[in-house]
């Protein structure tokens, strides 16, 4: 059994997909980008503020769900250059201060709108 997860405080899908699944009583959420979730644009600024909005979006996603950032299992960060690996570990970090979860980060040559990060997670459903 699978439930659709959708919230209007996050932004819309930008393709035919939802912005979360929960099964099973795991959450898997698709990739977020720094879209303002107010606006529907791309936020000012650069892969610090993108990350910070990307994580933003994530928890708002995952709060809809009922969960949360401490019950994210699994991330996978996209970068569009992995010379800003050490910016958004940064940014990263304070939003899982504490058990991390397990993770990969991998530089891709084009993201969706030109992005320079997105990130997908998935989390216990609780």
């Amino acid at each position: 059994m699978k439930t659709v997860v959708s919230s209007d405080a996050a932004p819309a899908a930008v393709g035919p997909y939802s912005q979360a699944i929960k099964a099973n009583g795991m959450l898997f959420c698709s990739g977020q980008i720094p879209l303002d979730p107010v606006t529907n644009e791309l936020v000012s600024g650069g892969v610090e503020q993108q990350t910070d909005r990307v994580l933003e979006n994530l928890k708002i996603v995952l709060e809809a769900a009922g969960s949360s950032m401490e019950s994210v299992v699994k991330t996978s960060i996209f970068l569009k250059n992995m010379d800003d690996y050490s910016v958004v570990n940064e940014v990263y970090g304070s939003y899982f201060p504490g058990d991390a979860p397990a993770r990969e980060c991998v530089e891709v040559s084009r993201l969706p709108k030109d992005v320079l990060v997105e990130i997908s997670v998935i989390a216990l459903a609780e």
